[in-house]
């Protein structure tokens, strides 16, 4: 099939070896975390059951066999039933020595259009976010002498007149809850990062949530069992998760919606920064609700500050999940259709922890 495993089996992309009637032959291990699939189980399977592609390309397929020359697809999202699509760049090429054959090659975009953030850009955001912190901070100085003399006022006032007042001091309180949340975004404090078990986390975000906000949801565990250990703050993961959750709960339009909690291994996720540093990101979280989906309008901009599809929302709930992760030097993406709306976080892993240990050696 593949004469040099060692080439095959170091490829960084997933790669898959097809027949003259486009079914598997083999696949290497980066296709295999891809495809969250084995070799020896997909072996004879026709490409186009086990890998969705929102282009039709069976024809193209056909015209670059029966040339002999290469296929380059780029900007297409590929998806394998179990998981949202990916955007990929997709490389077909036939075999030489194996007439009919072609090698797939499946690369996914890592993208760096959303993650690349080159100094000044930082520096800048570090600068509007540790302004925005003094700003809330100076505020709520005066607030709170405004909402004392209101609540002074009240005392001496009939009930029809203290319902100015009792607004006075509601509005007040809610500007000071909203100031906190910025001062909240705007602390900038490096995560304590060690090898955290991501399970922990998840159990204890749905039990915190089953006895408040999620109390009428329903809240379902599809875990893999085998996940190695992160690399990450376990209290800023507890806020994340905790985050997502009321966001789900929130969104339900209905009681006792569902929500699921997935972890799953992707060898394949990679993501590269400005500087050409790779990262490899493979522990998945997904939380997936079945509630209404988001506003289009503003899908592609929910982590940003102050965007917010609820009313009276303030947009920093979010934008504070996506800094944490940020910080984790991780990944969230969201993918959202009516009844089904996936946050996916993308963790790196404590390598030093799961590295397998040698056996010793018996006397």
């Amino acid at each position: 099939m593949i004469e040099d495993d060692t080439v095959w089996n170091s490829l960084p992309v997933p790669a898959l070896l097809l027949d003259p009637e486009d079914c598997i032959v083999a696949i290497n291990p980066s296709a295999e975390g891809f495809l969250n699939t084995s070799s020896k189980t997909i072996r004879g399977s026709r490409v186009w059951e086990k890998v969705m592609i929102d282009s039709p390309l069976e024809a193209a397929f056909e015209r670059a066999r029966a040339t002999a020359s290469p296929l380059f697809v780029n900007d297409v999202d590929v998806g394998t039933g179990e998981r949202a699509p990916l955007h990929c760049n997709l490389q077909i090429a036939p075999m030489a020595d194996q007439p009919g054959h072609m090698l797939f090659l499946i690369s996914p975009r890592e993208l760096a259009g959303r993650l690349t953030q080159d100094h000044t850009v930082k520096s800048a955001a570090k600068s509007a976010i540790g302004m925005a912190e003094m700003l809330a901070h100076e505020i709520k100085n005066p607030l709170a002498g405004i909402t004392g003399a209101a609540q002074l006022l009240s005392m001496n006032l009939k009930a029809p007149d203290r319902e100015l007042t009792d607004l006075i001091v509601a509005e007040s309180r809610r500007i000071v809850k909203l100031l906190e949340q910025v001062e909240q975004f705007g602390n900038l404090t490096l995560p304590d990062l060690r090898p955290v078990n991501v399970h922990d986390v998840l159990d204890r975000a749905r039990r915190s949530a089953l006895l408040g906000f999620g109390a009428q949801m329903k809240i379902v565990e599809d875990y893999d069992p085998s996940l190695p250990m992160a690399v990450g703050d376990p209290d800023q993961l507890l806020q994340v998760v905790l985050n997502l959750l009321k966001n789900a709960a929130e969104a339900a339009d209905k009681e006792g919606g569902t929500i699921r909690l997935r972890t799953y291994f992707e060898h394949s996720f990679r993501l590269r920064r400005s500087d050409g540093e790779g990262k490899t990101l493979p522990l998945q979280i997904e939380i997936i609700d079945d509630g209404p989906g988001l506003p289009p309008d503003i899908a592609e901009d929910i982590f940003d500050p102050f965007v917010s599809g609820k009313e009276n929302g303030t947009g920093l709930g979010l934008a504070l999940v996506s800094k944490i992760i940020s910080d984790h030097e991780g990944w969230i993406s969201v993918t959202s259709v009516p009844g089904r709306t996936v946050f996916r976080l993308s963790l790196p892993m404590d390598r030093a922890r799961n590295r397998k240990k040698k056996p010793s050696k018996e006397s």
